[in-house]
């Protein structure tokens, strides 16, 4: 405990310090945030120990306030560092992460607030629906103009025309605490676990009461019932009087996930995710802060909320892509959470049915412990896997209005929708590309419609009628014809949208739906389509990996991959086992409930291994085949990689900033320095682009090198520079 007139260490939530001196006003600890001001502006730190400068005491500026709301513990803050230390974040860029709700330390903000009225009439239009499903997001909870736009993503101008309609209707002028959501949990005993699922629960039972580190993997086949063991584990920290974080990836929190927590623990859980209110965002933070909330289910950015006396992470499809942050800082969630369990002594639970191959070395380590369930819930079975051969196969011609058609759906595959529809069963058809047609080319001289801001082609949306930029957001017209020669232009390549088209062709009574994040704008409208499934309003459903996430539908019985081979030859060393994962989550979509799944793979490669490995159910062999290869090429887990991204809004100072890091690049030992090279994507919204790729075995301390080694140019104003440890992204 410090005193008044003590001198403390205050890290402040910003990406150049590491820490300053201050004088306390009145008695703090280590761990206690604090109003401060650096260069006249205010802050909110955090005390992280004593003072170490050598000012004289008259120049040390005071603490302002030490504020009465929450507290770091001295492992919270040593996470911060070793955060920092690993992934090259500075603490304060890292601290940033905890304190993103800076409404959280001062009183409700005065403005007006509306509400729904729903007994108004209007006609609904998809901006009107995404302010419904704004409201909905946050329990129909009052809300600012601001927040309705900013979390609805529309114009103000369709805020302003519900008021004026009367369709939003002022509520309350002020922003109130809300704690109504504030639970307590119990086991409701309205689930049986089956003796495969109780031997896994009671081994986390175990792992949870002794209160020290360790991790375990629950590996599970899709539909084996992961959810209610790791369920049991949760209530049993919870009871403990542990906090207890369950970390999902943002598109898995659905209405079908809500249910079944609350029919498990009597009351829904307390949600983090991106499209909270301000309010709703404060009132959570204060809560977790106070100790008053202590179970949350959350996207990755929920592990940097205050926890009190957390005793237990669970991060369920670990193998995620989307746990990897790489805005703020760049770092991987289920990896930060591990270091956080072994810092504060706690156990981690990993949850999946296509384990990462980082995850799965750790095993092999002997590292982390695994618990295998093997069989499905309920008595359902695993759907059988087949290939299409597409070169022998042949895509069906289809015709609009007279004219021909290229097909992308092999006369096997729809022989297979048209038995099941039939049979009064669902279909899922997968293709991991949004839009109509990814490219839009010239016939005659060659010319790709190209973003004018990012060196990516645009992709043509036929509901828009528009070329879309899938890196920027960038819309623009249709070209009609080629605006170098004047030729005609064709679309190439098929995106979901071109599917829709050809199954309205091909089945033109069928129901169908398309599920993309180009119309999944909300969690609500995804549920909006699970409801719709549910009820078999829906025959057909065509989506991207949205469709991969968990989803249980028990009358879904065949799915279909369009292309298979998508992701199979990328440049990226992780395509292999992306693709592996994707598709075997995919596939786990089929044959959940009483009825029997087939799977059909179309594929121009069926003797590529990860084809091979799916079909086959080897998931194990194809892991350690890729493990293989990635141990000979060190590429990680065997191996460490740091990239390094280099931008400039000008394409002359960052050749001399990168000339100039190459010049002073030092010399690694069992390592080497690549680059620098221009980034697969050279510009991104009129920023170039240029990359480093700092190479070492397992055991390589390469963060200290490459820190010293930026640290000896200065980075001029006009360049960003991005570290990013083990990448995943190599665009």
């Amino acid at each position: 405990m410090f005193k008044d007139g003590d001198i403390v260490k205050v890290l402040i939530p910003n990406v150049i310090n590491t820490g300053y001196d201050y004088r306390l006003t009145a008695n703090a600890d280590t761990g206690d945030f604090v109003r401060v001001t650096v260069m006249n502006r205010q802050y909110i730190g955090v005390i992280v120990g004593s003072g170490d400068g050598n000012l004289d005491i008259s120049k040390i500026k005071p603490i302002i306030e030490v504020c009465n709301i929450g507290h770091l513990s001295r492992a919270d803050i040593d996470w911060i560092y070793k955060m920092s230390q690993w992934t090259l974040m500075t603490p304060g860029a890292v601290l940033r992460l905890i304190l993103n709700v800076p409404d959280a330390f001062l009183p409700p903000k005065t403005e007006q607030l509306y509400r729904v009225n729903f007994d108004s009439k209007i006609k609904m239009t998809d901006a009107r629906q995404a302010v419904f499903d704004a409201f909905q997001s946050n329990d129909n909870d009052a809300m600012s103009i601001n927040d309705i736009v900013n979390i609805a993503h529309v114009g103000n101008a369709v805020v302003r025309g519900m008021i004026k309609s009367g369709v939003l209707v002022e509520s309350v002028v002020r922003e109130k605490t809300n704690t109504d959501f504030i639970y307590k949990y119990f086991d409701t005993k309205n689930v049986v676990l089956n003796d495969e699922q109780r031997a896994a629960a009671d081994i986390l039972k175990t792992a949870v009461d002794k209160n020290e580190f360790s991790v375990h993997l629950l590996d599970g086949i899709t539909g084996s019932g992961k959810t209610q063991v790791y369920f049991d584990a949760l209530l049993n920290a919870y009871n403990n009087g542990k906090s207890v974080l369950l970390m999902m990836p943002e598109i898995a929190l659905t209405a079908q996930f809500m249910d079944r927590f609350k029919q498990r623990f009597g009351n829904p859980p307390v949600v983090w995710h991106s499209n909270l209110t301000s309010a709703r965002r404060r009132n959570i933070w204060q809560g977790v802060a106070r100790g008053d909330i202590r179970v949350v289910v959350g996207t990755r950015s929920a592990l940097f909320l205050p926890w009190q006396n957390l005793g237990l992470i669970i991060v369920d499809e670990e193998h995620d892509p989307s746990y990897k942050q790489e805005d703020m800082g760049n770092y991987h969630a289920r990896d930060m959470a591990v270091l956080r369990g072994k810092i504060s002594g706690f156990p981690i639970i990993l949850a999946s049915a296509t384990p990462s191959i980082e995850t799965l070395h750790n095993v092999a380590l002997g590292k982390y412990k695994r618990i295998r369930l093997t069989s499905r819930f309920g008595g359902a079975t695993l759907p059988k896997i087949e290939t299409i051969d597409m070169r022998t196969s042949r895509p069906e011609i289809y015709k609009i209005n007279d004219e021909e058609k290229s097909g992308n759906l092999s006369a096997e595959l729809c022989e297979e929708i048209r038995n099941t529809l039939d049979e009064h069963k669902q279909v899922m058809l997968f293709i991991n590309r949004r839009g109509f047609a990814p490219i839009v080319q010239c016939k005659k001289c060659g010319w790709v419609c190209e973003c004018p801001e990012c060196s990516m082609s645009m992709n043509y949306h036929k509901h828009l009628n528009k070329m879309v930029c899938h890196m920027c957001g960038k819309t623009v017209a249709m070209p009609k014809k080629c605006p170098k020669c004047g030729s005609d232009v064709s679309m190439r390549g098929a995106g979901l949208e071109k599917i829709e088209e050809e199954i309205s062709v091909k089945f033109p009574n069928a129901k169908t739906a398309i599920v993309s994040s180009d119309t999944m704008i909300s969690r609500e409208a995804l549920e909006r389509l699970v409801h719709e499934m549910e009820n078999g309003e829906i025959d057909i459903v065509i989506g991207t990996q949205i469709l991969a996430k968990g989803h249980h539908f028990p009358n879904l019985t065949l799915v279909g991959v369009v292309d298979a081979d998508m992701g199979l030859f990328g440049t990226d060393f992780r395509s292999g086992e992306h693709t592996f994962q994707q598709l075997f989550q995919v596939a786990g979509r089929a044959g959940r409930g009483e009825f029997p799944g087939r799977v059909l793979l179309q594929t121009y490669n069926p003797e590529h291994p990860v084809i091979r490995a799916i079909c086959a159910g080897d998931r194990d062999e194809f892991m350690g085949v890729d493990m293989e290869s990635r141990r000979a090429a060190k590429m990680p887990p065997f191996g460490q990689l740091v990239a390094i991204i280099v931008e400039a809004s000008k394409e002359t100072t960052l050749k001399k900033y990168c000339d100039d890091l190459k010049r002073v690049a030092p010399q690694l030992n069992g390592g080497k320095i690549m680059g620098p090279i221009a980034a697969q994507i050279y510009q991104i919204r009129n920023w170039y682009r240029m990359r480093f790729l700092v190479s070492g075995d397992a055991n390589a301390n390469l963060q200290p090198i490459v820190r010293d080694w930026l640290n000896k140019i200065k980075t001029p104003t006009n360049v960003r520079v991005k570290i990013d440890v083990n990448p995943m992204n190599f665009m």
